[in-house]
């Protein structure tokens, strides 16, 4: 079955998509949850032209994303937490502090578009963070983990 996506499906496409899908997944998941709808040859006619007019909307975005990209580039971020004395943190770091500490520095990120690797980080070090900042654009920001003494 063929549907046209709403919204960005993880491990299945972007929005205005056309993708296929087993005919279970389309009629009982995507389509109820308005994720999709089916791509019969009226809904392809409206999908073509939609696509004509975002293509300008999509090029700035993607514009937008660079620039915001190559000022990522260079930023280092130093999250402290408290932890004991053999480097174990109490808690985690995870995207939720990587986002607060790029507002700090004035870059808004939404916390969903954050992948960090073996998350949740229960240890001090340097870690990478991963943003998706469009389906064509990511950047890697670096971010430390510092402990602050317990007592």
């Amino acid at each position: 079955m063929e549907v046209i996506l709403k919204k960005d499906v993880e491990n299945l496409g972007s929005a205005y998509e056309i993708v296929t899908v087993k005919n279970g997944y389309g009629r009982n998941f995507l389509i109820p949850r308005g994720m999709a709808i089916l791509a019969t040859d009226a809904a392809k006619k409206m999908h073509e032209e939609t696509l004509r007019q975002r293509a300008h909307k999509e090029a700035k975005m993607k514009e937008d994303a660079e620039q915001l990209a190559k000022q990522l580039q260079g930023v280092t971020l130093t999250i402290t937490t408290k932890a004991g004395t053999s480097g174990k943190i109490f808690g985690s770091v995870n995207t939720v502090q990587i986002a607060e500490a790029l507002a700090v520095k004035g870059h808004n990120v939404e916390r969903k578009r954050i992948s960090i690797k073996n998350e949740p980080i229960k240890e001090l070090g340097t870690f990478d963070a991963e943003i998706k900042l469009h389906k064509e654009v990511t950047a890697t920001v670096k971010f430390e983990v510092v402990g602050e003494s317990a007592m």
